[in-house]
Formats: C-alpha cells, sequence, structure tokens
C-alpha cells in the first residue's frame, strides 16, 4: 500500500478513536475546538479523517479530555473520564511544541545521515514541506511522523513531550499504566509505605556501577560466610 494511502487510513482511524473519547467525556466537538485554539469546522474535520491532526495537538487534546496518549495507538476502549478544571493556553503550547518536534525531526534525520528529499520521497511530498516541519513552520501530522519514525527506527515517543504539564501528565498515565500490569503481590509490595525504604535501596544500587555491586556482593558473602 503506498504511503499516502497508509497515512489516510491511519487519520480515519484516529478521527473515530479521537470521536470515541469525546464522547465518553461527554464533550462537545465545540468544546474541543475551543481547547484547542482552532474552529469546530477543522476539528470536525479532525473527526471525520478529513484533516490530519498533529501530534501536539493531539497531546493536548488528550490531557483536555483526560485519557492516555496511547488511548490513540490503539482501538480499545477507554475508560470514563472527567476534564481537567485547568489547561495550558493551546496558544502558546502547540507552537512551541510544533518547534520542539520539529527540531527532534531534523536531529534524527541527520543523525540517520537522511536528506529532506529521502524524507520528502517517502512521505510523497516536496522538500520544502520537510523543511517547514523541521523548523516548526508546519504542523506534523500524527500519521506522517510514525512513517518518519519507522523510517528512522524511531518510535513516536521520541516526538512527544516529556517537560510540560501535559507531557508530565500523560507520563503519569502510563505509569499508572505499567503499575497495573504488574503482578498483584508486586504491585502491593510496592504500594505499601512500610517497604518504601527497600525500594530507596533498591534504586540506589540500581545507580552504582557493576564494579560496586559486585564489591557489596562480595562484602555480604564474606559476612554471611
Amino acid at each position: 500500500m503506498p504511503n499516502q494511502e497508509v497515512v489516510e487510513l491511519r487519520n480515519r482511524i484516529l478521527g473515530i478513536l479521537i470521536q470515541n473519547a469525546r464522547a465518553r467525556a461527554r464533550v462537545t466537538q465545540r468544546e474541543c475546538a475551543t481547547a484547542l485554539g482552532i474552529s469546530e469546522e477543522v476539528y470536525t474535520r479532525y473527526e471525520r479523517g478529513l484533516e490530519a491532526i498533529s501530534l501536539p495537538q493531539l497531546e493536548f487534546l488528550a490531557r483536555f479530555l483526560k485519557v492516555p496518549i496511547t488511548a490513540f495507538r490503539s482501538t480499545e476502549s477507554l475508560t470514563e473520564a472527567t476534564r481537567p478544571t485547568e489547561m495550558p493556553n493551546p496558544a502558546a503550547f502547540i507552537p512551541l511544541r510544533y518547534r520542539i518536534v520539529g527540531a527532534r525531526l531534523r536531529q534524527a534525520r541527520l543523525e540517520a545521515n537522511r536528506s529532506q528529499q529521502d524524507m520528502a520521497d517517502m512521505l510523497e511530498c516536496a522538500p520544502e514541506v520537510i523543511a517547514d516541519y523541521e523548523y516548526g513552520k508546519r504542523p506534523i501530522p500524527v500519521a506522517e511522523l510514525e512513517l518518519i519514525g519507522r523510517a528512522l527506527n524511531l518510535p513516536l515517543d521520541f516526538f512527544m513531550d516529556k517537560d510540560s504539564e501535559v507531557g508530565q501528565w500523560h507520563q503519569l498515565q502510563q505509569q499508572f499504566q505499567r503499575m497495573k500490569e504488574m503482578p498483584p503481590e508486586l504491585r502491593e509490595f510496592v504500594l505499601r509505605p512500610i517497604n518504601r525504604s527497600y525500594l530507596e535501596i533498591a534504586l540506589k544500587l540500581s545507580r552504582m556501577p557493576a564494579g560496586t555491586l559486585r564489591a557489596i556482593a562480595e562484602g555480604l558473602l564474606e559476612i554471611t560466610y
């Protein structure tokens, strides 16, 4: 399947997932459009898969709907959610994220020794479009960013926000999910306040060089025997 068809199909799937998340959060299209700082008409086109949403917009929308960003990577049903009471200003957040995502794209492309023309050929667009992406002058559709990531052997997480309130909220949701996936007995151990000192020791040990750990282990063996 040509890459452009893959992008169009992914846009339609994203639209369905976005619509599902919005419906479960009991939020209107107008409210989502207002949160993103765009017209309701443009937002409606996102849900219909007729226009491509960018990663910064998707991050912001997921935070607004209070669902993890991973909810838009699969067709799993979303849990009931309520909106957060405070949100960053989209007029400041989203354009800044465009520039950051573009800078990371340029860095990754150069490290992979790939040209803008290589990226343009893959996405079936002009090299000027890639240049606009890299300098944050044009938002990169999520579907295209996923294709670029695969070409550069990078996960979408490489481009995702990890520093702002929005990014930290998504990371916290991922941590909750990993906690849920732990065996029950391990999760219970971690959550017990009395075990905090053991966890802190384990954290310190994990940061030590291998040689230091080996010396500690040898010392323990001498004490034991």
